[in-house]
Parts: C-alpha cells; sequence; structure tokens
C-alpha cells in the first residue's frame, strides 16, 4: 500500500496545464479537501472529471490492479488530476536546492559517472570557495564521496579530473522531480507532449 501511495500523479491547474506531479497520498488529500478532481483517463467518457465519491463509484466498475482499499472503501489510484481554483503556472526557475541538483545530476557523481543513492551524494564546489567559487547552479555538482575527496579543495585541472558536463541550471518542467521521466504514465503523455497533428486551429 505504502509503495503505491508513494506513486506520482500527472497535476493540471485549473486551465488543464501541467503543472508539476505528486504523489497518490497528497492526491488523495486534494480530492477529499475538494481542491481537486480526478481526471478519467479511459473508456467513453476519457477526460470527464470526478471528486472523490463520484470516483469511488466510477472505480466499483472498473477496478484495476493498483487499487487503494480502505475497511469501507475501494477505488482506482488515479493517474492525474486537475485543481479547482488554481490557474497559474509555477515560476519558471527551478529553486536552488540540494536535492534539485541530485535531481538535475539525476543522481550521477559528475566526475566517475556512478549512480548512487542519494544518501550517498555530496554536492561539491567546482571552483571551490575560498578560490571565489560560488554556490549556484553553475558551480555545484553531484559528486560521490570517494570523488569528492580525491578533489578535495582543488579545481578539477588541478585534481587531474573532468565533469561529465558543465553545470547548468536546470529546465523547468512538469515532471521535474522525477528521476526519470521515463516513469511517466502513458495517460500523461497527451499533456505532456501533445499531438500536434491533432491539434486543430480555431478561425
Amino acid at each position: 500500500m505504502e509503495a503505491v501511495l508513494d506513486c506520482r500523479v500527472l497535476v493540471l491547474n485549473r486551465l488543464w496545464q501541467p503543472i508539476q506531479t505528486c504523489s497518490v497520498r497528497r492526491a488523495i488529500r486534494l480530492l477529499c479537501l475538494g481542491h481537486a478532481q480526478v481526471v478519467q483517463t479511459d473508456g467513453e467518457a476519457r477526460y470527464r472529471t470526478h471528486d472523490f465519491m463520484s470516483w469511488v463509484e466510477h472505480s466499483a466498475d472498473h477496478l484495476a490492479e493498483e487499487v487503494i482499499r480502505t475497511v469501507k472503501l475501494a477505488f482506482r489510484v488515479p493517474k492525474i488530476i486537475v485543481l479547482s481554483i488554481y490557474d497559474r503556472l509555477p515560476r519558471k526557475d527551478v529553486k536552488f536546492t540540494r536535492h534539485n541538483v541530485f535531481l538535475r545530476d539525476k543522481f550521477t557523481c559528475q566526475y566517475c559517472g556512478t549512480t548512487f543513492p542519494e544518501r550517498e551524494l555530496n554536492l561539491d564546489h567546482v571552483i571551490p570557495r575560498d578560490k571565489g567559487g560560488k554556490t549556484n547552479w553553475e558551480n555545484i555538482v553531484t559528486s560521490c564521496v570517494r570523488c569528492n575527496t580525491r578533489k578535495g579543495n582543488k579545481d578539477p585541472h588541478e585534481a587531474n579530473m573532468r565533469l561529465l558536463r558543465a553545470p547548468r541550471p536546470p529546465r523547468w518542467r512538469p515532471l521535474f522531480g522525477l528521476h526519470s521521466e521515463s516513469h511517466a504514465d502513458d495517460s500523461w503523455r497527451q499533456f505532456i507532449h501533445p499531438d500536434r497533428d491533432k491539434v486543430q486551429m480555431s478561425a
């Protein structure tokens, strides 16, 4: 159950624009508070929206493999929710945080190229602070403990180490926060990558 509750749900604003993902746990809370509705992703009524009780009723006839069961209810795990009030897009700049640096670098040491669990990673100043290096997107990279220790207080050239890629601010996208966009559900595709061939221009 815990694994299902931690799965990702695509969040659309009131204008049906993708703005982020959240956990199933968070999505259900928003539904129960009346702040969002579930977007149906299959069947003849595809894209119909459901409040919490409507979703429970719909689920009774369309139970799938991923189902949340309580003492009295059983309902499908939502894939997409649409917010009832929020109609803005989030800031296009990704906030500079330790976790977001790891996300940008895909939890991969930028010196040895090995992927690690987050708890085994460090942040490294490419140009050390005592040499004028700043703490920002352009000078911070993900590194493993071994590479961080080997580099020490040197720049990469002095330590005879090479970066996999130059650090840059990440481009904001609705799926920022997923380890990989391959984790995106197929039902999200029409919102994340609309099929332009099927879009009709109004006169």
